[in-house]
C-alpha cells in the first residue's frame, strides 16, 4: 500500500513535466509561426508551413505564392525565428545556472563581463578592423573579446583569491565595468559616420541572421546545454552551498569554474550573432521555478522553452511597434526586464 502511496506523487510529476514539455514545444511552434508570418510584408500562415514543406519536400505543395514571399520566409523570417530561439534559450540556460552556483537569484549571463567583451570585440571590427575576413569578422572578434573578458575575470578572481560566489560576482562586475570603458573609447576614436551601426548592435538585434551562420550557436548550444543538463544534480546541490555540495562528494569550487566556462562559451557565441540582449537570464529562470518548481533537471529544459518563446515575442514585437523600422530587440527585453527586476526586488522584501 505505501509503495502504491509513493509512487503516486512521481507519477504525477512525470505527467506533468511531460504535459509542460509538450505545451512548450505546441508555444514555440506556434510562436515561430507567428514570428515568420508578421512583419511589413505579412505572410498568411498556411503560405508559411507551405514554403517550409515544399524546402523539406520540393513538389510535395504546388506553389501558389511569389518568388519575393518565398525570400521573406525562407531567406530571412526563417533564420531569424531560429536564432531568436537558440540565443533566448541559451541565455535563459545560462542564467538559470549562474544562479545556482551563485546563489544569487540576480544573476544572469552578463555577470562576468561576457557581453561587455563581446561588445569590445564587435566595436573594434566595425569601427577599426574592418570585415578583413568578409561577414564572420564581427562574429568572430565578438566571440573572442567574450572569452576574453572570461579568461580575466577567472585571472582576477585566482589572483584575489576570490573564488567564493560573492567575491566571483564582485570581480565580474569591476571586469564588466573596465572594459566597457575601453569600448567606449573605441567609439569616441571611430569614425562619427559609422556609430549608428554600432549603437544599434549593442542594443542587440537578429536581423543579420544567415542560414549559413546558423551551424555555429547550435553546436555549441547543443553540446554546452547538454553538459548543462548533465550536471542538474550538482546544480541542485550549489543551491544548498559549499558545504552541503562538498559533503556530496562535489568539488564546489572547480565546479562553479566549470559552470562560468560553459556560460561564457554559450553567452559569447549568443553575443556575436545577436548583440547584447541583456535580462532574458534574469527573468525566465524565475518563471520556470514558478511552474515546475526548483529542481534543475525541469528548469534547465523549462528554462530553454520559455527564453526560446520569450525572445520570439520580443523580436515580433520589435519588427511591428515601428514597422517597417526594426526597433532593437534589446529595447523590448530592457523593457520588459526592468519592469520585472523591479517586481523581484519587491516580492523578495515582501
Amino acid at each position: 500500500m505505501s509503495e502504491t502511496t509513493s509512487a503516486h506523487p512521481t507519477t504525477r510529476r512525470r505527467v506533468g513535466v511531460s504535459s509542460f514539455l509538450l505545451g512548450g514545444v505546441a508555444l514555440l511552434l506556434v510562436s515561430m509561426s507567428f514570428a515568420v508570418s508578421v512583419g511589413a510584408v505579412p505572410v498568411p500562415l498556411g503560405t508559411v508551413w507551405s514554403i517550409l514543406l515544399n524546402k523539406i519536400s520540393p513538389g510535395l505543395i504546388e506553389q501558389t505564392w511569389s518568388q519575393g514571399r518565398e525570400a521573406i520566409v525562407w531567406e530571412i523570417r526563417f533564420p531569424r525565428a531560429i536564432l531568436a530561439m537558440m540565443v533566448g534559450a541559451g541565455l535563459a540556460m545560462v542564467g538559470a545556472s549562474l544562479q545556482s552556483v551563485t546563489r544569487n537569484p540576480l544573476a544572469d549571463p552578463h555577470l562576468l563581463g561576457i557581453s561587455s567583451g563581446g561588445a569590445l570585440g564587435a566595436i573594434l571590427a566595425l569601427l577599426h578592423t574592418g570585415l578583413f575576413i568578409g561577414l564572420l569578422t564581427v562574429p568572430l572578434l565578438a566571440f573572442l573579446g567574450a572569452l576574453g573578458a572570461t579568461a580575466i575575470v577567472l585571472g582576477v578572481s585566482r589572483l584575489a583569491d576570490a573564488m567564493s560566489a560573492d567575491r566571483l560576482v564582485l570581480a565580474g562586475v569591476a571586469v564588466s565595468f573596465i572594459i566597457m570603458a575601453g569600448a567606449n573609447v573605441l567609439i569616441f576614436l571611430g569614425d562619427p559616420k559609422a556609430t549608428h551601426v554600432v549603437v544599434f548592435w549593442m542594443l542587440g538585434g537578429l536581423g543579420l541572421a544567415q542560414w549559413s551562420q546558423l551551424i555555429y550557436p547550435l553546436v555549441v548550444l547543443v553540446a554546452s546545454a547538454a553538459w548543462l543538463l548533465a550536471r542538474a544534480t550538482e546544480l541542485n546541490a550549489m543551491t544548498v552551498g559549499d558545504e552541503t555540495a562538498s559533503t556530496l562528494g562535489i568539488p564546489a569550487a572547480r565546479f562553479r569554474l566549470a559552470v562560468f566556462v560553459a556560460g561564457a562559451l554559450i553567452t559569447g557565441v549568443m553575443v556575436a550573432f545577436s548583440g547584447i540582449i541583456g535580462f532574458v537570464g534574469l527573468m525566465v529562470p524565475h518563471v520556470a521555478r514558478m511552474l515546475v518548481g526548483g529542481d534543475y533537471r525541469r528548469v534547465l529544459p523549462a528554462s530553454a522553452f520559455l527564453g526560446a518563446i520569450f525572445l520570439l515575442w520580443a523580436d515580433i514585437t520589435a519588427r511591428t511597434i515601428m514597422a517597417p523600422e526594426d526597433m532593437p530587440i534589446g529595447i523590448v527585453t530592457g523593457l520588459v526586464g526592468g519592469v520585472f527586476f523591479v517586481w523581484l526586488l519587491s516580492r523578495r522584501q515582501a
